[in-house]
C-alpha cells in the first residue's frame, strides 16, 4: 500500500491502488467483544453493480431477434471509445492529438477514472481507488511525454526534475508492529539476526533476477522470466530457502497491494517485477539510490484523471452501458442504452478500453486471440472505505503520523490520509482511505445491500491502531469494485501472444486496457491507449 525505503523506496508500485490481504470471512467482526457504539452515517458510493450487470443478458433485451434495435436514437462519431478508464481516455487523448476532432467516449459510471476515480467529504477531497504514480522511468515514454506535458516534470541542469508540490510529503509511510509505530514498511530487525540476513539474501536475488521494466511487454522475454513465470512466488522463495516470518510478510504485503493476490496466488515473474521495474529491494541500512518519487494527491490518481478528461469535454458521457459492438463493412455499429434510452452509434473507428472479459462479452464476434486472453485473465474484488474524521486522531507510540499507515499481520493493507497531502499549518478533520482486495470467492457478498457490515470489519481491523476511531469518526462511505485488477498467476506468458495479438492494431476495432498487461499498473493502462491511437483512425 505505501512506498517507503523499507520496502521498496517510494514508489515501487503501479497503481494505483490499495488492497486487503485475507477473504472477508478472515475478518474479526467483534463477536465476543462489548457491543460498539452504533455506527455514524454512511453507505455505498458509486454506481449500482446492476448497471454493468446488463451485460449478461445473452441478447440485449432491446434488440429483436434480427438483431436490430428498435427505437434507438442514432449518433455518429469518427472515434469512438468504449471506457472512461485511463486506457480509454489515453486512447482518446491520443486521437486528439492526432487532429481526429470527433472523438467521443462512453463510460458505464457518471463520470471517466476507472479505478482512479475520486470522491470528498466534508469538502475534503479523497480517493475511491488508485492514489498515486511513481515516477515513470524512461521505457514508459509515454508516460513521462504527458507528465512534462501538464508540469509534473520538467528539464533544467540536473536532468528531469519532479514538481515537489505534488510528490508524496514525509513521513512517507510508517508499520504499526508490536504496540508502536516504526518507520517504513519493513518490520524491524537488528543488524545481525537471522531476519536480517534473510533481507539482505532476498535483496541479492532481486539483483541478480532477469531483466524487468514497464510496460513489460518491451522487455525480451528470456528462459530466466519463463522459469520464473511457471511458478508461484511462494514455491520460488521456498526453494531460495527464504522463509522468514517478517520477510514472507512484507512480501505478501507487496504482492496483494500491487496484485490483489498473495504469493501463493501470483507467479514469481510477478513477485519479483514488483520490485525490479522499480528500485529493486533493499535491507534496513544497507547504502541504495535515493528512493524513486512519488506522486500523489488528497483524491489520489483522480487529479491525473481530470487532466486527462478536460479536453475532451462534452464528449464524455456517463452512464452508458454498452451492450453490443459490431464490426460492418464500412464502420462500427455500438448499440449503448442511457438509462431508459437506447443509442446506436456509427463510427470509423472503435476502441474498446474495457476489461477482456467485458470486451469478450459486448463483440459480436470476438477474434480468438480475446477469447483466450480474457480466459486466462482472473481479478481481485477490492473494498475502498473513505472515513471522515472530526479531528486528528490520539498520538500512539512511535513516528508520528505519515501518508500511509499499515498494521503487520492485520487483515488489511491498511490506509492513506487525504490530508497528510494538503498544505495547512496544522492538524484537523481528515479523511482516512482503507483498501481491501478480496479473494473472488468474497465478491457475492461485495454485492449484498448492506453496508454496515463490512464498515465494521473496517473498524475492528484498524481498532488496534487507533482506540478512539469510532468516536472521531462522523461518516463512512464504502466502494466495492467488483474485479478492480487483473492477477498476474503462473502461467501468464502462455497467454502472451494473445495479449500482444490485442495491442495496438490498426483495424476499425482496437483494444485498450491494462489486462493487456496482466497486471493493473496507471502506466500500463496510460500506454496501452496511446498505442491503440498510434494508427490513424478508419473513415466511415
Amino acid at each position: 500500500m505505501g512506498q517507503g525505503a523499507s520496502v521498496a523506496p517510494a514508489a515501487r508500485r503501479g497503481l494505483h491502488r490499495r488492497r486487503l490481504v485475507q477473504a472477508a470471512a478472515a475478518w474479526p467482526l467483534a463477536a465476543c467483544a462489548p457491543a460498539p457504539a452504533p455506527l455514524p452515517q454512511g453507505g455505498w458510493i458509486g454506481a449500482a453493480h446492476e448497471r454493468g450487470h446488463a451485460l449478461r443478458q445473452s441478447r440485449p433485451p432491446e434488440e429483436d431477434q434480427a438483431g436490430q434495435a428498435a427505437q434507438a436514437t442514432p449518433r455518429r462519431a469518427s472515434v469512438l471509445v468504449l471506457g472512461g478508464g485511463i486506457a480509454g481516455l489515453a486512447a482518446a487523448r491520443g486521437f486528439a492529438r492526432a487532429g481526429v476532432d470527433d472523438v467521443h467516449l462512453l463510460e458505464l459510471e457518471d463520470d471517466p477514472g476507472g479505478n482512479s476515480r475520486g470522491h470528498a467529504m466534508a469538502g475534503m477531497a479523497c480517493p475511491r481507488g488508485a492514489h498515486y504514480l511513481p515516477q515513470p522511468q524512461a521505457p514508459a515514454h509515454e508516460v513521462v511525454e504527458w507528465l512534462h506535458e501538464i508540469g509534473l516534470l520538467r528539464h533544467d541542469a540536473r536532468g528531469t526534475v519532479a514538481d515537489e508540490r505534488h510528490l508524496c510529503h514525509a513521513p512517507q509511510e510508517r508499520l504499526w508492529f508490536e504496540g508502536a509505530w516504526h518507520e517504513g514498511l519493513l518490520p524491524p530487525a537488528d543488524p545481525g539476526s537471522a531476519t536480517m540476513a534473510q533481507y539482505r539474501r532476498f535483496a541479492r536475488a532481486v539483483a541478480a533476477a532477469p531483466h524487468f521494466a514497464i510496460p513489460s511487454h518491451r522487455v525480451p522475454w528470456s528462459a530466466a522470466h519463463d522459469a520464473l513465470d511457471r511458478q508461484s512466488f511462494a514455491a520460488w522463495l521456498d526453494g531460495q530457502g527464504l522463509s522468514d516470518a517478517r520477510l514472507r510478510w512484507a512480501l505478501d504485503y507487496a504482492c496483494r497491494d500491487d496484485y490483489g493476490a498473495g504469493p501463493d496466488e501470483v507467479s514469481a515473474w510477478a513477485g519479483l517485477h514488483y520490485f525490479g521495474s522499480r528500485h529493486g529491494f533493499h535491507a534496513p541500512g544497507d547504502a541504495q539510490d535515493p528512493p524513486q518519487p512519488v506522486f500523489t494527491w488528497p483524491e489520489g490518481n483522480a487529479w491525473l484523471v481530470r487532466r486527462l478528461a478536460q479536453p475532451l469535454s462534452g464528449r464524455v458521457h456517463g452512464g452508458r452501458v454498452v451492450l453490443r459492438v459490431r464490426e460492418q463493412r464500412h464502420g462500427v455499429q455500438v448499440l449503448a442504452r442511457h438509462g431508459r434510452t437506447l443509442e446506436t452509434w456509427s463510427a470509423g473507428t472503435v476502441v474498446i478500453a474495457l476489461p477482456l472479459f467485458v470486451a469478450a462479452r459486448v463483440l459480436d464476434a470476438p477474434p480468438q486471440a480475446l477469447l483466450q486472453a480474457a480466459a486466462a485473465t482472473a481479478y481481485a474484488p477490492w473494498l475502498v472505505a473513505n472515513l471522515q474524521l472530526e479531528g486528528p486522531l490520539r498520538a500512539r507510540p512511535g513516528v508520528p503520523p505519515a501518508w500511509d499507515n499499515v498494521r503487520y499481520g492485520g487483515a488489511m493493507l491498511g490506509y492513506v490520509d487525504a490530508m497528510h497531502q494538503s498544505l495547512r499549518p496544522v492538524t484537523g478533520a481528515t479523511v482516512l482511505t482503507a483498501y481491501a482486495a478480496l479473494p473472488a470467492r468474497a465478491r457475492p457478498e461485495l454485492l449484498a445491500p448492506a453496508w454496515a457490515p463490512w464498515a465494521e470489519r473496517v473498524l475492528s481491523e484498524l481498532a488496534p491502531l487507533h482506540p478512539d476511531l469510532r468516536q472521531r469518526m462522523q461518516r463512512i462511505d464504502l466502494q466495492r469494485w467488483g474485479h478492480a485488477m487483473a492477477i498476474p498467476r503462473p502461467g501468464r506468458q502462455a497467454s502472451a501472444a494473445a495479449r500482444a495479438a490485442l495491442r495496438g492494431g490498426s483495424g476499425r476495432v482496437r483494444f485498450a486496457h491494462s489486462d493487456l498487461a496482466g497486471y493493473s499498473i496507471f502506466e500500463e493502462a496510460f500506454i496501452a491507449g496511446c498505442e491503440a491511437a498510434a494508427a490513424p483512425c478508419r473513415c466511415a
